[in-house]
């Protein structure tokens, strides 16, 4: 089969967050099963770009509005990822260092959308599948089906992958205009709730819906931010695929990243090397176990209860344990994770910012893994952790539910709590050192989690077999 993914983000190229990583896997595994699997994203201005060659395969132009646009589509020329990766190029739009965060981000979004189709509509034949993830690409399959000089692609099966449903996209009526001419009997695909809602576009109009993991599946029925009623309507288009890993990035064995490597045969002595790199850079006691949050520090993370829950922890458990964070987001709990530096010295460190090198590090060296999240429609974090004996601690919801056994369940191996709150966070970190009080107990749940099979092969045969029944 020949699959088009179409994404905001693909890592190494360009990654704020869990999209990156799926974008950047699913394909090459796929590919790896013997398909053609292409992917195309904007083309920002990042060290993936100047490091590596392309090809100009296509130039193009667009009205949008008022607007014209030149656009240009760029392949990778050795096919270093695995899979064909192709970049939209649209100066004074796509041509910025950062994926998200602007103010016109609902017209770079748009743009992207129009060239991608645009130059979809002018391939000699048709894909199999066109996959769009998430918003950024949700107003794709609407222009390809009900946009006049498009139509032609109507044909082609398209799906729909939900990675955060919290994202939308909305844009108001007054930018109708932006898309290309389009049957106006099809407006109310675009609307919810009296505003253009991509996301809810796409779910309207693709032939399948899938979401990251079998929980969220379910939760997006009663909590999607204002999309509970579509979800629930369309319920017999979705089904859930459960997200996998890299298990070739994420390889404690061979992990460029860290300091020293290891396998299962010697992970005791592998983490605590790494622990040490971390304990000495960050000013941290290497003999109380170290707890770690690798993130987002943004509410549907919970970030928020971070720095009372580390607080309480170390005061009310008398400093047992030692906390280290990374991450970045609201400006609010950045400013309290590292006015904690102070008070805690000794017990705690931040570092507030984005850093792949030292996430790998911390995954690594760590004995837990916080994850307290209101939403998490997959999460990777917990898979990554485990791939390196980290135990997660893990809140119980969405893909954490379908990834996380707690340890007090027969052939548990994590720990779980059902609220997000303060105390039941802390709860969990006093359950935490009661287990790393057990060490042969604690090593038999290592060796566990390291063997434990989270990767891609199976899922992405999944998504084989759904594009399959789509002929």
């Amino acid at each position: 089969m020949e699959i088009l993914h179409v994404t905001a983000e693909c890592y190494p190229v360009a990654k704020a967050g869990g999209l990156g990583d799926v974008a950047g896997a699913l394909p090459k595994y796929q590919a790896q099963l013997g398909h053609v699997a292409k992917l195309v994203m904007p083309m920002y201005r990042t060290r993936f770009l100047y490091q590596n060659t392309f090809d100009v395969v296509h130039k193009g132009s667009f009205g949008m509005g008022p607007y014209w646009f030149n656009y240009t589509i760029i392949k990778e020329s050795t096919n270093k990822l695995g899979f064909d990766l192709y970049l939209v190029d649209i100066n004074g739009l796509l041509d910025r260092e950062s994926i998200y965060g602007y103010n016109d981000d609902q017209e770079r979004f748009t743009a992207f959308n129009i060239a991608v189709v645009d130059w979809l509509s002018k391939w000699e034949h048709r894909p199999d599948a066109v996959h769009v993830h998430d918003y950024h690409a949700g107003l794709v399959p609407f222009m390809m089906q009900y946009c006049y000089e498009y139509s032609h692609l109507a044909g082609i099966p398209t799906v729909l992958t939900i990675h955060n449903a919290q994202y939308q996209g909305w844009m108001g009526w007054d930018k109708a205009h932006y898309l290309p001419a389009y049957d106006n009997w099809q407006w109310g695909k675009l609307d919810w709730q009296n505003s253009i809602n991509p996301l809810a576009c796409a779910v309207k109009c693709v032939n399948k819906v899938t979401t990251v993991s079998y929980s969220y599946l379910e939760e997006m029925r009663h909590e999607a931010n204002g999309l509970e009623n579509l979800f629930e309507y369309e319920k017999g288009k979705c089904t859930g695929i459960l997200n996998g890993i890299d298990d070739k990035v994420w390889d404690p064995a061979t992990d460029t990243y860290i300091d020293t490597n290891f396998s299962i045969a010697d992970f005791e002595a592998g983490k605590l090397a790494s622990k040490k790199v971390l304990c000495d850079e960050f000013n941290l006691d290497i003999s109380k176990p170290l707890f770690i949050f690798i993130g987002r520090l943004v509410h549907e993370k919970a970030a928020d209860l971070l720095p009372k829950a580390i607080y309480d922890s170390v005061y009310h458990l008398e400093g047992r344990m030692n906390f280290l964070v990374l991450g970045s987001g609201d400006p609010q709990v950045e400013w309290e994770l590292t006015n904690l530096n102070a008070p805690l010295t000794g017990y705690y460190n931040s570092k507030i910012g984005y850093n792949e090198k030292l996430s790998h590090q911390m995954y690594a060296g760590a004995d837990f893994l916080l994850m307290p999240s209101r939403v998490e429609p997959c999460g990777l974090n917990q898979m990554y952790a485990m791939r390196y004996g980290t135990v997660p601690i893990v809140r119980n919801t969405g893909g954490l539910k379908d990834t996380v056994v707690d340890f007090g369940e027969p052939g548990g191996y994590g720990i779980k709590f059902n609220d997000a709150k303060v105390w039941d966070i802390t709860y969990s970190i006093h359950r935490a050192l009661d287990l790393f009080d057990q060490p042969k107990k604690l090593k038999k749940i290592r060796e566990k989690t390291m063997k434990l099979d989270n990767s891609w092969e199976k899922s992405a045969q999944h998504y084989i077999d759904l594009y399959s029944s789509l002929k």
